[in-house]
């Protein structure tokens, strides 16, 4: 008998996965231009043209042993300077190469730092709706997530139930700015809330609580919104960053943590990242594309395609009569549903529309609409969406 604790997972599976898959099973039925897949976060546009061109030149160029080799656990010294450095300029930091951890992706610096953290039987808190991995990413390591309720008139970090909820075993608090699945972004107030919440409750129960900051879609905000840095408010802060979606590379897996020095316990706490970067399986982030990154630093995806796809699809849906948050940021659509979200995905699902069930968040009664798609799949899909808005009785049947 295998490991019952995967045979769990496998009979649960992600729905976002799953939808992903029932994408290609309808799209090899119908053509792909005829199915409507919103399932799952996959930029459709391209990366910046010099992350390209500093690939090839890479491979052109470089000694082909050492660019493809091992090289310390955190990183190659070189590229962390850089990614320290691009921080310092744009948010005033004082960070080193020895505050930089580069990772298999956001998801890979995620389980870095629970595995470094978390003893078992401690407690994480994320703020519903969250992405659903953290709770996979946590019973990894012994670790209890609880699931702070959703304020579901804002959306932002119910900050009194966290709170409440905070007790001696609180090793960690997850948020996700700007938000995995809602697209609102946690401003500087909130930010300051939520930071003297969590400097009380450290200072009530005598333990050091770190706020681990998820922030794959920091560069994707939209009407001249800032994102602010979390380590600037609250000394025991651990970021989490990615290039999957700000350089449109999710497959690369390429991202890194950053680790101040201020921190509680920090040079133990990097001396066990690193390790934990190696006894995770990971041995060290994709050499190429480390590289890559370091150069390409400081390159952006241009939001606008995001942007107009935002506008057109929040535009259409509530123009229909569905009940939709603004995105401030990420690429996601937050939809609240006429009757069960499960319900409603599967209505959907037979209009060859493929949306996440907010369940899966934690959230029940809306769904996630992933719309980091071609235009044209918006464009194909409004008359589907509207014999949704018909079948609900939104809108009267043309």
């Amino acid at each position: 008998m295998i490991s019952k604790q995967m045979i769990e997972l496998a009979g649960k599976n992600s729905a976002i996965r799953a939808m992903f898959e029932e994408g290609n099973r309808l799209a090899s039925i119908y053509g792909r231009e005829n199915v409507y897949d919103f399932s799952l976060g996959n930029p459709n546009f391209p990366a910046p043209t010099a992350v390209k061109e500093t690939a090839v030149r890479l491979l052109q160029e470089e000694d082909p042993v050492a660019l493809h080799g091992y090289m310390p656990n955190a990183g190659f010294p070189t590229v962390r300077r850089s990614v320290a450095n691009s921080l310092n300029r744009r948010f005033g930091t004082e960070f080193t190469e020895g505050n930089i951890l580069m990772t298999v992706g956001a998801a890979g610096g995620l389980n870095v730092i629970l595995r470094t953290l978390l003893n078992p039987g401690d407690e994480v808190l994320a703020f519903a709706p969250y992405f659903v991995e953290y709770g996979n990413y946590v019973s990894n390591y012994g670790g209890v997530l609880r699931v702070v309720p959703a304020d579901t008139q804002s959306f932002l970090p119910n900050v009194e139930e966290m709170t409440r909820m905070i007790n001696p075993k609180t090793k960690a608090i997850i948020v996700n700015n700007p938000n995995n699945p809602t697209g609102t972004v946690y401003g500087e107030d909130v930010i300051r809330c939520l930071s003297t919440a969590l400097e009380a409750k450290q200072k009530e129960y005598g333990t050091s609580i770190y706020l681990i900051s998820d922030e794959p879609y920091r560069e994707l905000v939209y009407d001249s919104l800032a994102v602010p840095w979390l380590t600037k408010y609250y000394r025991n802060t651990v970021v989490g960053y990615s290039w999957s979606k700000s350089l449109s590379l999710p497959g690369e897996r390429i991202g890194y943590l950053c680790i101040p020095s201020e921190i509680d316990e920090s040079e133990l706490i990097w001396n066990a990242a690193c390790i934990a970067n190696r006894v995770l399986g990971f041995v060290n982030a994709p050499s190429l594309f480390q590289l890559v990154a370091a150069e390409c630093v400081d390159e952006k995806t241009s939001v606008e395609p995001y942007d107009a796809n935002r506008k057109a699809l929040y535009g259409a849906l509530t123009g229909m009569g569905f009940e939709c948050v603004l995105p401030q940021g990420a690429f996601y659509l937050w939809m609240k549903t006429p009757e069960s979200d499960i319900d409603f995905v599967n209505a959907a699902k037979a209009e060859r529309i493929l949306v996440v069930p907010g369940s899966s968040f934690a959230c029940p009664g809306y769904v996630r609409i992933a719309y980091c798609v071609s235009p044209e799949t918006i464009v194909r899909a409004i008359p589907a969406f509207r014999k949704l808005a018909e079948h609900y009785h939104l809108i009267a049947s043309e």
